[in-house]
């Protein structure tokens, strides 16, 4: 079994490796390719994109390939913390993207949807980028948010452009408050 596991790391450390003739040789060099302070080449604009797919007024039709194709093909998922409403038992729900395109867009689409950022923080290792995301969502522009909450969002750089591997969000309630220090651009 010892055998097994190790084969298994070494084949996905040796996966990872594929394809990577420009890979920096040393700590020093990955660092300076790589700075976490610096935000990337086009993660801004696939942040805004994953808001705006999901936003419009009632009656506006949602773009589900636009939607399906922001995530690695096949991978992606969603993922939110939240209470059962049934048992009040705090749980995980687990979606692939279809299932929130099935389950969510005729919600957003029937009653008026707008996420926004409100502030971010980010750090990133190479094409890995971890983004939290704090939003708040309203059913019309102007309005105050009915939701505010946290979306944990994992990218990676594929070679043609950052593709979400993940998003795990939390809703903010009475009991979980979000904190300052996550209402503050960095």
């Amino acid at each position: 079994m010892k055998t097994l596991g190790m084969m298994l790391l070494c084949a996905g450390l040796m996966w990872g490796q594929a394809g990577t003739t420009n890979a920096p040789q040393t700590t020093k060099d990955l660092l300076q390719q790589t700075p976490t302070q610096i935000t990337p080449p086009g993660i801004d604009a696939a942040v805004q994109q994953l808001y705006a797919v999901i936003s419009g007024p009632a009656g506006k039709k949602r773009d589900a390939d636009a939607f399906r194709n922001m995530f690695v093909k096949e991978f992606g998922r969603l993922s939110v913390i939240g209470k059962n409403p049934q048992t009040g038992d705090m749980g995980v729900r687990i979606l692939t993207p279809d299932d929130y395109i099935s389950k969510s867009f005729p919600y957003l689409e029937k009653n008026g949807f707008f996420e926004t950022e409100v502030a971010r923080r980010m750090e990133r290792f190479g094409d890995l980028l971890h983004v939290w995301s704090t939003y708040e969502s309203r059913h019309n522009p102007g309005e105050a948010p009915f939701a505010r909450g946290i979306n944990s969002i994992q990218f990676a750089n594929d070679g043609s452009g950052w593709k979400i591997v993940s998003i795990l969000w939390e809703g903010e309630r009475p009991d979980l408050k979000l904190p300052e220090e996550y209402l503050n651009r960095h």
